[in-house]
């Protein structure tokens, strides 16, 4: 009997990348001609949300501009940031914070095991948790799901790894 092969698909991110990416971004802060005396601070809040808090809307861009390009250097997707609204902070700076996103919610595990199951692919998707396992007999088959799932990926507004493959 030929041995099952299978992958997990999950959603996840190098906490260690991001606090280095947040190191970075603090370090620019200071230097930066246009951001030196503008009080403006980030923090990383127990890896489940970054806060950016600054003077004005302008510098607030300018700071997620800097985010942004640490945290694609760093290997990390920018999908994972889910801006909230602009609040104004005390002494008239306004604060933004951008949730982390981590883990699969059911309606994407869903919607992730039923596009498998439209593929035709023989291959099982199932839900465990905050992934999907994707087993087969054919190696081949799970490299299809693995280039399906890649090429919807914009589809589903989260950064996908695959993992455990055997």
């Amino acid at each position: 009997m030929a041995k099952d092969c299978s992958f997990d698909v999950v959603s996840e991110f190098d906490k260690q990348e991001l606090v280095n990416a947040i190191d970075q971004v603090k370090r620019d802060l200071t230097s930066r001609f246009d951001l030196k005396n503008s009080n403006s601070t980030i923090d990383l809040e127990a890896d489940k949300s970054i806060t950016i808090t600054t003077n004005d809307d302008m510098k607030l861009r300018n700071i997620y501009d800097i985010l942004q390009s640490k945290l694609v250097k760093r290997g990390l997707s920018i999908k994972i940031l889910d801006a909230q609204p602009v609040e104004n902070a005390l002494g008239g700076n306004v604060r933004q914070v951008y949730n982390l996103k981590k883990g699969l919610t059911q309606e994407l595990a869903k919607k992730i095991v039923s596009d498998i199951k439209d593929s035709k692919l023989k291959v099982q998707a199932s839900i465990q948790g905050e992934q999907v396992r994707v087993s087969g007999k054919s190696k081949d088959d799970l490299q299809a799901v693995i280039q399906l799932l890649r090429s919807n990926e914009d589809k589903y507004d989260i950064p996908l790894q695959f993992t455990n493959y055997r």
